[in-house]
C-alpha cells in the first residue's frame, strides 16, 4: 500500500469537499442576498419623528437631510400638495430662514424637458424654448401663500425601518420667491414636504425607485408631535376604517366623499360633502351651510352653560370664555358633542368621529375657540378641508396602492417599534 498516494488522494478529496461546501455556501449567500434585495424592494418603510402642534404653532414638521454632505432642513408635512421645496440661496425673497439655513444649489437644476417638469404648474403658459433650460415651478396654496423657484435633484439620505440606509436622488423645488399675503405669518420652517398624489410627490418618487410602497401614514398627538411614515409596515392588521378616493378627486389631492355630517350621532341634513385630507392645514374648513349648522347647534347647547361668546379673543373666528380662564379642553368638553363624518350608508357606513378635544382649542387667554372655519369665506368652493386638528389621536393612512384613505384611533405619543 502506497501511504503517500493514499494521503495525497485523501488531501485532494478533502480539498474538493471543501471547495464544494464553499461553493454551496457562496450560492446560499447569493440566494440570501437576492432574497434580501427582493425584501428590500418595497419591503421597508422610512419613519420620521414629527414635531409641532395645532396650537400655538399651527403646523407639524419633520427633519430631513438633503445633499452630500447632508444638511438638515425642517419641512412642513403637507398631504395637500405634491411638490417638496426648500428655501433657496439664489438669493431668496420672502424667506424666513437665514442664508446659512437655506439650500444652496450646485448646478443640479432639472431641465425643462424632464418628465417631472411637465406635470408642474409652470409660471409661463408656453413650453420652454430650449429643452436644456432650467425647469421653473410656481405653486399656490389655499391660504394664498405661494412659492416660485426651480426644480433641482439631490441626494436624500434615509434610514429605513429594516436598518439599511439608502441615498435616493430625489427631485424637489429650490424656492427663491415666497409670498404670504394672508393675515397669519408663514411657518418658520425651511419649506414644505409634499406628500400629495402627483408624480413629483416624495412617496411617488420613492415608490418609482423601488424603495417603499406608495403608502403614507401620519399620527398626530393632541400633546404635540407624533410620527410620519412612507411605506406600508405601519398598517394595522385590523380596525382601520377605509373609504375610497373620490372619482372626481384632483390628481394631487386626497379627496373623499360624499359624506354626511352628524352631530351627537344624529343627522343635521348636511350631506354630499366632498372632503380633502390635508395635513398642511392647521384647522378644518366646511362650506357655509355645514359650518353654520354646526355653529348653531353648538350655541344652542351652550345656552345656559357657563360659557359665553367673546369677541376680544381673535385667535379664531368663534371663541367662548368661562367664568375663569379654561386650562384644558377636558374641563369644558362636557358642554360639547361629538361630530361625525359618515361615508356611505347602512351597513357600509364608515364613520370618522371627531370628539370635542379635536375640534376645540384653548388659547393663551384661557378661552375656548372653535377649530372649524367657514371655507366659503376663504374661497374654498365646492369642497371642504379636514385639517390637523381633526387628525389628532388618529393614525391616518393614505394608501395610494389601493386608492383609499383609512383611519383608526391610535397612541401618537411615541414612535412605533419594529
Amino acid at each position: 500500500m502506497n501511504r503517500k498516494l493514499n494521503t495525497r488522494n485523501l488531501l485532494v478529496g478533502l480539498y474538493l469537499l471543501f471547495v464544494f461546501f464553499v461553493l454551496c455556501a457562496c450560492f446560499e449567500a447569493a440566494e440570501s442576498t437576492k432574497e434580501k434585495f427582493e425584501d428590500y424592494r418595497f419591503g421597508s418603510s422610512v419613519v420620521f419623528p414629527v414635531s409641532g402642534n395645532v396650537y400655538p404653532l399651527g403646523y407639524y414638521f419633520v427633519l430631513l437631510h438633503i445633499g452630500n454632505p447632508p444638511k438638515l432642513f425642517d419641512l412642513d408635512i403637507d398631504t395637500g400638495s405634491d411638490l417638496t421645496w426648500v428655501q433657496c440661496d439664489a438669493p431668496c425673497t420672502g424667506c424666513t430662514k437665514p442664508r446659512t439655513h437655506q439650500y444652496k444649489p450646485k448646478r443640479n437644476t432639472l431641465p425643462c424637458s424632464h418628465m417631472l417638469c411637465s406635470g408642474l404648474d409652470l409660471p409661463q403658459s408656453r413650453p420652454c424654448a430650449n429643452p436644456e433650460d432650467q425647469c421653473d415651478y410656481e405653486i399656490g396654496y389655499a391660504d394664498n401663500a405661494s412659492s416660485i423657484g426651480a426644480l433641482v435633484i439631490d441626494e436624500f439620505p434615509l434610514r429605513l425601518a429594516n436598518g439599511s440606509i439608502v441615498h435616493p436622488q430625489l427631485t424637489f423645488g429650490c424656492g427663491y420667491d415666497q409670498q404670504h399675503p394672508g393675515p397669519h405669518p408663514p411657518p418658520p420652517t425651511a419649506g414644505v414636504l409634499g406628500l400629495g398624489r402627483g408624480k413629483i410627490g416624495m412617496a411617488m418618487q420613492l415608490n418609482s425607485m423601488g424603495v417603499t410602497k406608495n403608502v403614507i401614514t401620519h399620527c398626530l398627538s393632541h400633546k404635540g408631535g407624533g410620527f410620519l411614515s412612507i411605506g406600508d409596515e405601519l398598517l394595522p392588521s385590523s380596525g382601520v376604517v377605509w373609504t375610497s378616493l373620490s372619482r372626481n378627486a384632483p390628481d394631487k389631492n386626497y379627496m373623499v366623499g360624499p359624506a354626511e355630517l352628524l352631530y351627537n350621532g344624529k343627522s343635521i341634513s348636511v350631506k354630499g360633502l366632498n372632503l380633502v385630507f390635508d395635513s398642511g392645514s392647521s384647522y378644518t374648513y366646511f362650506n357655509k351651510k355645514a359650518y353654520q349648522a354646526i355653529l348653531d347647534l353648538i350655541n344652542k347647547d351652550l345656552d345656559g352653560k357657563p360659557l359665553t361668546e367673546t369677541k376680544e379673543d381673535k385667535s379664531l373666528s368663534v371663541c367662548w370664555k368661562g367664568v375663569k380662564p379654561v386650562k384644558s379642553v377636558l374641563d369644558v368638553a362636557k358642554y360639547f358633542k361629538t361630530l361625525t363624518l359618515q361615508f356611505g350608508t347602512g351597513k357600509n357606513a364608515q364613520p370618522f368621529q371627531i370628539p370635542p378635544v379635536s375640534y376645540l382649542i384653548i388659547t393663551k387667554y384661557g378661552n375656548v375657540c372653535l377649530g372649524i372655519l367657514n371655507g366659503t369665506e376663504v374661497g374654498l368652493h365646492g369642497y371642504n378641508i379636514i385639517g390637523d386638528n381633526f387628525f389628532q389621536g388618529m393614525m391616518v393612512i393614505y394608501d395610494n396602492e389601493k386608492h383609499r384613505v383609512g383611519w383608526v384611533p391610535a397612541n401618537c405619543d411615541r414612535l412605533p417599534k419594529f
